[in-house]
């Protein structure tokens, strides 16, 4: 296990994710944790402090999520925030109830004292507050150092010992100067050094890999995405020849790409890829398929099957490899505290009984734009790190309902002059993500005097940092228009465009 600055246990809250993003963007090394962890474990990170994160749920309730008591006993400093702060109230004898008004939105925090916590920062700054229960009474030894209009205890501290709590959320955009508090914390009061850079990110990255592997060989399994051309610079950085590098066409690609991705791999990283045409098989088992978590878990499992199938050929393999990344992870399965599952990933949770390969995943705790870094950093090209995010299922969850060769074709060039007129305007680079979805919902249109009866294409283009969040892109009227104008001109079977204009979350970026 790495060295941490800050361990942060997770306790399902919807911001967790940004307590680690806001200390590693000041280059202080953080890792997310369950709440459950073992107090043996945190003790083997050896960190400098320790962050309780938000929750949905109640201190009180008869399941509330309790860490191992023990944290207390490390002497490391600890804070809390909102159900973080409720659990260090109640465990050192405090009093937690159900607030009159549950607090959502802006507030003006003002200080008590002036503190080390709240160093270069101001009061009246804005927080953001989101909690339905509040500390009542505060616990023996524990004095107010902030509040606000509706929270008389906003931002708590121990009179000897340096444990915080505060009951907004300094992680979220809206709390102004939250980046600050969360710095004061962990430089002035743990001492976190500010050394983490996707630099010796991949110096740990390329030793731990050479460790692991020794002179055996690593399968990777490669799109031409970012994520996996990361993973595979690294490996060939670290193992050179060692690597076999497989890219595997299911059929569900857009338009060229696999060309595209072959020659990418020869001319820029110097390496000869392998590809598999496996589009047959993939779009055999898809057949009458049209639940979207079953789509993945085929596609998924098919890709697991092709690269056994694959290995079989080469002597020495022992490795999979593939670029799974923290975003991956969170949204798949709650290992990292009791957050809800949104949707599984094809390359997230383990490899089936039957294989005997041990798996390799590099960029598993970092966020896609720290992957676009760590990139640059090991010197691949621009317009590779600056691909947008093009997921594992690929075209197959893009068509809602059964996947077929006809539709795909119908939506690979939809997605073409989609990108065509994003790149011609210079959106392509301005936004994270954009691609189209065939919706399998025909309406009635007009096209010279003829009635038509036939599809409708979803554009989705979103703005993002990291993808756990997003926004729909405020494409000009005009782009959007030629958009339209060309797809429903060009693509016979099309004749009606919309946009997706919600928000992750509520929605998520992908519609399945």
């Amino acid at each position: 296990m790495n060295k941490v600055g800050i361990v942060v246990l997770d306790f399902g809250s919807q911001y967790t994710q940004l307590i680690a993003r806001k200390l590693r963007e000041e280059n202080i090394y953080c890792e997310i944790v369950p709440f459950s962890e073992s107090i043996e474990d945190i003790k083997k990170r050896e960190p400098k402090g320790i962050i309780l994160s938000g929750g949905p749920a109640s201190v009180y309730a008869k399941d509330a999520y309790h860490p191992d008591p023990e944290i207390f006993n490390l002497g490391l400093p600890v804070m809390g925030i909102c159900y973080g702060m409720q659990l260090i109230s109640q465990h050192f004898g405090g009093s937690v109830i159900p607030a009159d008004h549950h607090e959502y939105g802006k507030a003006e925090l003002h200080f008590d004292e002036e503190h080390q916590i709240f160093k270069d920062t101001t009061d009246g700054q804005i927080v953001w507050m989101s909690h339905g229960d509040r500390v009542e009474k505060l616990p023996e030894g524990f004095i107010k150092i902030g509040y606000s209009s509706n929270s008389p205890y906003a931002a708590i501290a121990h009179a000897t010992e340096h444990i915080y709590a505060f009951q907004f959320h300094p992680e979220v955009y809206h709390s102004k100067e939250g980046v600050k508090l969360l710095k004061n914390f962990a430089k002035r009061i743990c001492g976190c050094p500010a050394d983490w850079n996707m630099g010796n990110f991949a110096k740990e990255q390329i030793a731990k890999i050479r460790d692991m592997v020794g002179d055996k060989k690593v399968l990777c399994g490669v799109s031409g995405g970012v994520d996996s051309s990361v993973v595979a610079a690294l490996l060939a950085e670290a193992i050179g020849d060692r690597l076999v590098p497989i890219f595997v066409d299911n059929g569900l690609l857009r338009a060229k790409e696999r060309e595209q991705v072959e020659a990418m791999f020869k001319t820029r990283l110097g390496v000869d890829l392998i590809t598999v045409d496996a589009s047959d098989i993939f779009l055999e088992k898809l057949k009458g398929v049209t639940d979207p978590e079953k789509k993945r878990k085929i596609i998924g499992e098919t890709f697991i099957e092709v690269f056994d199938k694959e290995a079989q050929k080469y002597d020495g393999i022992e490795f999979l490899a593939q670029g799974t990344l923290y975003t991956d992870v969170i949204e798949s399965v709650s290992v990292k505290g009791p957050s809800k599952t949104i949707k599984s990933h094809h390359n997230v949770g383990g490899l089936p009984d039957w294989m005997s390969f041990e798996l390799i995943e590099p960029l598993r705790e970092i966020f896609k734009d720290e992957v676009r870094k760590l990139g640059l950093e090991l010197g691949l090209p621009p317009q590779m790190i600056g691909r947008h995010p093009f997921p594992g299922p690929g075209l197959g969850i893009r068509i809602m309902g059964e996947v077929n060769f006809e539709d795909l074709e119908l939506l690979r060039k939809a997605d073409t002059i989609m990108l065509e007129e994003l790149r011609a305007t210079g959106y392509y680079d301005k936004t994270w993500q954009a691609f189209t979805v065939l919706l399998n919902v025909k309406s009635v249109g007009v096209m010279g005097d003829n009635r038509t009866y036939d599809n409708t294409v979803c554009v989705r283009i979103v703005e993002a940092t990291d993808g756990m969040t997003a926004t729909f892109a405020h494409i000009p009227h005009d782009i959007l228009e030629n958009i339209s104008r060309r797809i429903i001109n060009e693509v016979d079977g099309i004749n009606r465009v919309v946009y997706d204009i919600s928000s992750k979350p509520p929605a998520t970026i992908e519609w399945e």
